[in-house]
């Protein structure tokens, strides 16, 4: 079992999204059976198969065992993964694109960019999953925590100069045998709760807070 799987294809992600779906889903985080989930589940046998065969044909549950008993054989099921990330590109003409309205001081922005993320990587990981190579990514997570809106532009225009400096010295246009690679940096404040979010932000844009720090400077 992965520890996270990537749905790519629009029906497959429908049939994630069903509440029935979903539930039988988390519960065959451990093997089971038809039988064996309908009765954890408190559900119907018949319906719980009806489920078992959609979900493992969008190749989000398998076969993990045959069991005889009897003359009759017991068909064991789990989820392909522990959990799993519906990429944008299910969404297909409708998926985040950023080059449509880059802006730094943007909510919105930084969303697309985090969308494009999840299609990209999630197309590298089944790629890789396919090709049984694993691979090459870096990622950084870290928690920071501000003084005054001043501290926060300070930050982000240090960290801007420090991205834009190692870019410069690393990237080689004329590599013959280079490979691309995207470096994405987000900053964003960490939720606390929906009523504390909407009140601190409620009267506050990006480019305000933007515009107040560079006044505070």
């Amino acid at each position: 079992m992965l520890d996270v799987a990537v749905i790519e294809e629009p029906a497959a992600a429908e049939a994630s999204l069903d509440p029935m779906r979903s539930r039988i889903l988390a519960a065959l985080a451990e093997p089971g059976s038809a039988a064996a989930l309908a009765g954890r589940l408190e559900l119907p046998r018949q319906k719980v198969n009806y489920h078992l065969k959609a979900l493992e044909r969008h190749g989000l549950v398998e076969l993990a065992e045959e069991r005889r008993k009897g003359n009759v054989t017991e068909r064991v099921y789990r989820a392909t993964a522990a959990s799993y990330v519906i990429s944008p590109s299910a969404l297909a003409a409708v998926s985040p694109d950023p080059s449509r309205a880059p802006d730094q001081l943007s909510a919105r922005w930084l969303l697309a960019l985090g969308a494009r993320l999840v299609q990209e990587v999630g197309a590298l990981v089944t790629g890789g999953a396919r090709a049984r190579r694993r691979v090459a990514t870096f990622g950084i997570d870290a928690e920071v925590r501000f003084a005054s809106a001043a501290d926060r532009a300070a930050f982000a225009d240090d960290l801007t100069r420090a991205v834009t400096a190692l870019v410069s010295r690393y990237h080689d246009e004329h590599a013959a045998q280079g490979r691309s690679h995207r470096v994405v940096v987000g900053l964003h404040q960490i939720p606390t709760t929906t009523h504390e979010t909407a009140r601190e932000t409620a009267n506050v844009t990006p480019h305000e807070t933007a515009s107040e720090a560079r006044r505070e400077d």
